[in-house]
């Protein structure tokens, strides 16, 4: 049932800060409600776009608590649940309250540098411990090792209950590998903005969206397009987007959407270290083209 519910655009939810550094959670009830009114068609929370590594216990679990208590089944939520210690995440599954969570979202273990046998294994374990929907990450990129379309599609077939990839290789032909051929029952999503259009075009069900935070309702109609496929109108808007792309991740992430999302108004331009804020080069940059873009949000 969730799998046909995790198609379109779903947005990478960001943690909002204070400027003394706490947990602005007035703003990410304004910024969950603004998804939701803006056509997001489910969220991810806990995930590498929220800053999950520098969030407290507490805090993580306020978030959790907060977001599903906010979005109240109105679209599904998918919760990141990974890490490199292996038992570690099957304690989290077994002890750890996932009443709301539509699915959880795992990423392939990072600086321990796995063997594709080694990933594989690990993703045996944490879906032989679980009932819960999973979705892989592969973010070599961040990870340091990438997830073959071979052993992706060995866990694919393994575990019914591993419904998709986030694929964020930037491996087109990876991808692509994955597509043709997966089972029936695993989808694809795109874990990268800027390519979220082609890879539609080639079959995967939609993204997880960074700039979807910032502009939902424009970035949820590309998806929503290029899904009917509509491809002359996503492609504009696609288009529309290029430039944004790059300067999202030219100072990491999630500098860039938060740099967006400041100069509109919903959060205050704080990241947790070792995050730091965009650079104020880049940062005009954003404005004048939020402004030639003449969004209205």
């Amino acid at each position: 049932m969730i799998q046909t519910r995790l198609r379109g655009m779903g947005v990478a939810l960001i943690t909002p800060f204070q400027e003394d550094g706490s947990v602005d959670y007035k703003a990410l009830i304004r910024l969950v409600d603004y998804l939701i009114q803006n056509g997001a068609d489910f969220l991810c929370v806990l995930g590498t776009t929220a800053e999950t590594p520098t969030l407290t216990t507490d805090e993580k679990n306020q978030i959790k608590k907060l977001v599903i208590e906010r979005v109240n089944g109105r679209i599904p939520i998918l919760l990141g649940c990974g890490g490199n210690n292996t038992q570690a995440i099957i304690d989290s599954l077994k002890n750890d309250d996932f009443t709301g969570v539509d699915a959880i979202l795992s990423v392939v273990p990072f600086y321990n540098k796995p063997s594709q046998e080694g990933i594989y294994q690990h993703y045996k374990a944490i879906a032989s411990s679980t009932e819960l929907p999973i979705v892989l990450y592969n973010v070599p990129g961040r990870t340091g090792v990438n997830m073959t379309a071979e052993t992706t599609l060995r866990i694919a077939r393994d575990f019914s209950n591993v419904i998709a990839i986030k694929e964020a290789s930037g491996n087109i032909t990876q991808m692509d590998d994955i597509i043709k051929n997966k089972p029936a029952n695993f989808d694809v999503i795109s874990g990268d903005d800027g390519i979220t259009f082609p890879l539609i075009t080639l079959g995967a069900v939609g993204v997880i969206s960074v700039i979807g935070n910032a502009f939902p309702r424009e970035f949820s109609r590309m998806t929503r397009l290029a899904l009917q496929g509509d491809y002359a109108n996503a492609l504009q808007i696609h288009h529309k987007f290029t430039e944004l792309f790059s300067l999202l991740f030219v100072d990491g992430n999630p500098a860039g959407v938060k740099a967006m999302l400041n100069a509109m108004g919903f959060i205050e331009n704080k990241l947790r270290l070792p995050l730091v804020p965009t650079r104020i080069t880049t940062f005009e940059k954003m404005r004048t083209i939020l402004q030639s873009l003449n969004i209205k949000y």
